[in-house]
């Protein structure tokens, strides 16, 4: 077995050669020996290997004695919602995001969407199937099937409060699993226009990667919501559990920006609540959390992470710079559409274009990520603790540094040598100065 496919947050690789039916199945019989599980809730994509590696893992799953719940072709937030609404030990979703065709994987979660990654569990249930010592049970679990997409829908669409505004709104699913909750946006047809491109399910995404964080991906969104005069634009990534947006404009959106807006409006019907949000974001973020009657707390890359952050603390939302925007209606999981839902129900009533509401959280100026190949990434990172030390140090997630007028973040990749840096100052002068002294402690100029 290729040990690689155990990764920090969920289970990935290239099939047949790094991730086939016999590891999936062993990978099943280990989900319940950890778990210690009676039922488990099963979705999947629709990868065209999906349906082999379906049967293999609920095979391994049944007879390691456990039943199965299978809730079909779903998306992750899905997967997520079922597992918070159904009586189970734990859940699975068969996916590998938006990586290319040839991946496939599982993102495995306890009851009520709690996240199994390399440092809860997941590595626990590599050693069990590198041991593959399982015990045949002496009754075999059962499949039974349920329709959480139905009921999913039902609740997210529950909180649409459009009034008698109507909006036009452009998606793009990119061929990938956001289709199966085009039906939710369709159920408020009476005050939605929806125009949708790339809508029929075919996970080689023959039009584009399914990656809304590469702004190249969203070219052809970005035309028609200028083409449509809509007032805004949203695509999803392969599995649904990340959006993006584009302004009426066709502009992209920041997705700090995002969590911003979202945060306010939140903030209006929980005050005094705690949103996370990623420690990378604009500190405008921050600001509006505080300024709305909000507590903000920083919080690092990573889905198990920020949910696991999230319930300790109490967190009702929070939101990622990759797209990744987390909510106590999803038990603390991702749902993509509830953040749109959201969106909409900002525009209806702000009465604002998704463009003038930006404009509010334009405070400063960001560098974006900058990647740079590192060979001795340690030691970069204490030369830049060192000539900045006089700052205010986190590293929660590398090294984060903040001054009053600017701050920056350095990350050390964890799949590829890359350091990637973060660059946020009050002026676009500043901005530049301290980029370019950065980046030459960095390349050790």
């Amino acid at each position: 077995m290729n040990t690689s496919i155990f990764r920090a947050y969920d289970i990935r690789g290239i099939y047949p050669t790094e991730i086939n039916e016999d590891i999936i199945y062993k990978i099943g019989r280990a989900f319940v020996v950890y778990l210690s599980a009676e039922n488990i809730v099963v979705g999947r994509g629709a990868r065209e290997s999906s349906p082999a590696l379906y049967e293999a893992f609920a095979r391994g799953i049944t007879d390691q004695g456990c039943n199965v719940i299978d809730i079909g072709i779903v998306s992750t937030p899905i997967l997520y919602f079922a597992s918070g609404t159904l009586d189970v030990d734990g859940a699975a979703c068969l996916t590998a995001s938006h990586n290319t065709s040839q991946y496939n994987g599982l993102k495995l979660t306890h009851a009520e969407a709690v996240p199994i990654g390399i440092e809860s569990g997941l590595k626990k249930i590599q050693e069990l199937v590198e041991k593959n010592e399982f015990t045949d049970s002496a009754n075999k679990g059962i499949i039974t099937h349920h329709n959480s997409t139905q009921e999913y829908i039902d609740h997210f669409a529950s909180f649409s409060k459009l009034g008698r505004k109507k909006l036009k709104m452009v998606i793009d699913p990119a061929n990938g699993m956001g289709i199966v909750e085009l039906p939710l946006f369709e159920k408020l047809s009476k005050n939605l226009d929806i125009i949708t491109i790339f809508d029929n399910i075919d996970m080689s995404f023959p039009n584009h990667e399914a990656n809304p964080l590469k702004v190249e991906t969203l070219t052809e969104l970005r035309k028609k919501v200028i083409e449509e005069k809509a007032d805004l634009g949203i695509a999803f990534d392969g599995d649904a559990d990340r959006v993006g947006f584009i302004d009426e404009k066709g502009d992209v959106v920041p997705m700090d920006y995002i969590t911003a807006l979202l945060s306010k409006s939140i903030l209006k019907t929980n005050p005094d609540s705690i949103i996370l949000c990623g420690l990378r974001s604009t500190k405008a973020v921050r600001e509006i959390i505080e300024e709305n009657g909000g507590i903000a707390h920083e919080c690092r890359v990573g889905h198990a992470y920020i949910k696991k952050q999230m319930q300790r603390e109490g967190a009702i939302f929070a939101g990622e710079l990759s797209g990744h925007y987390y909510f106590k209606e999803n038990f603390t999981a991702e749902s993509a559409s509830y953040a749109v839902i959201l969106m909409l129900n900002l525009l209806a009533k702000n009465g604002k274009s998704l463009s003038e509401l930006t404009k509010t959280v334009q405070r400063y100026f960001q560098s974006g990520e900058i990647n740079t190949e590192v060979e001795d990434k340690e030691n970069v990172m204490n030369a830049l603790k060192k000539t900045y030390k006089d700052g205010k140090l986190s590293e929660l997630d590398g090294v984060k540094i903040d001054y009053s007028s600017w701050w920056f973040s350095a990350r050390s990749s964890n799949t590829e040598p890359y350091l990637r840096l973060n660059v946020e100052a009050d002026t676009k002068e500043l901005l530049e100065l301290k980029k370019t002294e950065l980046l030459r402690i960095i390349r050790g100029e």
